[in-house]
């Protein structure tokens, strides 16, 4: 697929098929964030991939919205340091987005699905995964193919009208 036909098909995928995810596939998606931009060339990131079903179940639990990561094949969950300042919580948040939508971006290439959530409990996401402390679990993404329908450029996106959101030279 083509980067702009990826960008143009990639959505929010919380229903899966059962088929598995190659670890190749998988480790491809995490190198599309480890190569993502990052402030200062920090990269603040970690990835923690996970294919167990048991654990997927549990980390379903740890945001009221995560509840389609029990189903999914895989996940990734995006690991941060706690920071040490609310300008690095702003850059951290920044670049881990970034890292976050070049992921959803490779998968959506290889045709796989991804979903993201928050992290609520962080203790219980931090027990699950075997984080260290000092560090948060910023986001989960499932990822498995889409049980709907494939992944093919969306023609009209449910977006605020174009001609709303981009203003030339000034507002």
């Amino acid at each position: 697929m083509e980067a702009w036909d990826a960008i143009r098909a990639r959505r929010n995928v919380r229903q899966y098929t059962s088929e598995q995810v190659s670890a190749e596939d998988l480790d491809r998606i995490a190198e599309a964030g480890w190569r993502a931009p990052s402030a200062k060339n920090r990269q603040p990131w970690d990835f923690v991939i996970v294919t167990d079903r048991d654990q997927l179940r549990e980390l379903s639990t740890v945001w009221q919205g995560a509840g389609h990561i029990a189903s999914a094949p895989a996940a990734i969950a995006l690991v941060v340091p706690v920071p040490p300042s609310e300008r690095r919580l702003v850059t951290d948040t920044y670049d881990i987005g970034q890292a976050t939508m070049a992921m959803m971006i490779a998968a959506t290439d290889l045709g796989i699905g991804t979903g993201h959530s928050s992290v609520g409990d962080q203790d219980k996401a931090r027990a699950i995964l075997g984080v260290p402390d000092g560090h948060q679990v910023a986001f989960l993404l499932g990822i498995g193919y889409p049980a709907d329908r494939p992944l093919t450029p969306i023609r009209r996106p449910n977006r605020r009208p174009f001609s709303e959101v981009v203003h030339h030279g000034r507002w």
